[in-house]
């Protein structure tokens, strides 16, 4: 089984640009969530141990912690979306049962993306206000590419139903 998240980016996109019909949009949608959750991580990282209220250290520790957990998750999902498409396609020829079963999977993880990358976008608007006031750049950056993850996870959606 191809794991794509231990790619380098440089062989990943060769491959997604490739004539394969994995990894794609959805595989695609995967990474660049991760990427906007990676975002977040760096600015809670820069943004902690700055002499802050207790509460604001709390809050940001968690949504360092929180964003993580949603990183690392997604880098799984690059992989998993890869490989339930790669099912469709298999059983393209086959039973409506098999066909039904793999089109509901290749539905299920593309809606993991965007639960995931909505909950990262949650994540931000602490950040914006308590944290490091120079990385407000990367703070839009992941938003933007976590609604970008979010967006094409639903056209895939849309796509497998």
């Amino acid at each position: 089984m191809t794991q794509y998240k231990n790619y380098s980016l440089s062989k990943y996109l060769d491959r997604l640009s490739s004539k394969d019909p994995a990894p794609g949009g959805g595989s695609a949608s995967a990474l660049v969530s991760a990427t906007g959750a990676s975002l977040v991580s760096m600015v809670a990282r820069y943004s902690l141990g700055r002499k802050q209220p207790k509460f604001v250290e709390s809050k940001i520790k968690s949504i360092l912690s929180k964003s993580e957990k949603i990183r690392k998750r997604l880098l799984v999902l690059v992989d998993l979306d890869a490989q339930a498409y790669l099912q469709v396609v298999k059983v393209r020829k086959g039973t409506e049962a098999q066909k039904k079963k793999a089109k509901k999977k290749a539905c299920d993880i593309p809606l993991e993306i965007c639960r995931l990358s909505y909950a990262a976008i949650q994540l931000a608007p602490f950040l914006v206000e308590k944290g490091n006031p120079y990385l407000l750049s990367d703070v839009k950056c992941a938003i933007e590419m976590l609604l970008a993850g979010f967006q094409s996870a639903l056209a895939n959606v849309e796509a497998n139903q």
